[in-house]
């Protein structure tokens, strides 16, 4: 099974695919159709992404997601609803929210909703199997807890890129235009999310929620790992 991990970069998209038996390689496009075009045929597509946005209320993986990374719980978004995500401006953006879901909406959030609302697009028509991912959560499945230390730091990033290792996944020093375009977080975070796609191939992933929710939108809105 062949599978790709990806996350979202400052520049666009970075994707890590494994390979069985081969290399891990890498990825960067500015688009994530073009990003899974330019990766090639996979199995299995796992996206740091929201996939499945509320109508109203909270989404159960984002709670759940929040509950499985411990101190790293500001990492876990709660996603905006679809239509504060469709507002024109932040400040319209928190007041559809907070009428209806009763939250508010962090720039950060808000920040990110190009990428969301163009994964939610292409991912109607992706041929491979795509699941949502978070990569706190990941590491914390391939740890067997919660990580003590943020991703931002040489502690975290040595422990996470140990992990990795240890899950046979050795990131090589070039990756060419993807290791140009990431910093070391994104790159580490595409890795344990291909290492997620590859347990979803296998059959040994658990979502959270179990079973996933459905929206109005019928996308299954569960994260991975």
């Amino acid at each position: 099974m062949r599978v790709l991990g990806v996350d979202g970069c400052r520049r666009g998209w970075i994707g890590v695919a494994l390979d069985p038996g081969g290399p891990v390689r890498g990825y960067f496009a500015e688009d994530i159709a073009a990003l899974t075009a330019l990766a090639g045929p996979v199995d299995v597509v796992a996206v740091d992404m929201p996939i499945g946005l509320p109508d109203a209320g909270v989404r159960q993986a984002d709670v759940l997601a929040r509950r499985a990374v411990g101190r790293r719980w500001l990492s876990v978004f709660l996603t905006p609803s679809r239509a504060a995500l469709e507002a024109g401006d932040h400040a319209s953006a928190v007041a559809v929210n907070r009428r209806l879901t009763g939250q508010g909406v962090s720039r950060q959030a808000y920040a990110l909703r190009e990428k969301v609302l163009q994964v939610d697009r292409w991912v109607r028509g992706c041929p491979s199997r795509v699941v949502e991912v978070h990569p706190e959560v990941s590491f914390a499945r391939l740890a067997g807890a919660a990580l003590p230390w943020s991703k931002t730091t040489w502690a975290g990033m040595s422990q996470r890129r140990a992990l990795l290792e240890g899950a046979g996944i050795v990131v090589p020093a070039d990756l060419g235009a993807a290791g140009a375009a990431a910093a070391v977080d994104d790159v580490l975070d595409a890795a344990v999310a291909a290492w997620t796609a590859r347990r979803v191939a296998a059959g040994l992933a658990v979502p959270l929620p179990d079973p996933p929710e459905v929206f109005g939108d019928g996308l299954p809105c569960a994260i991975w790992s």
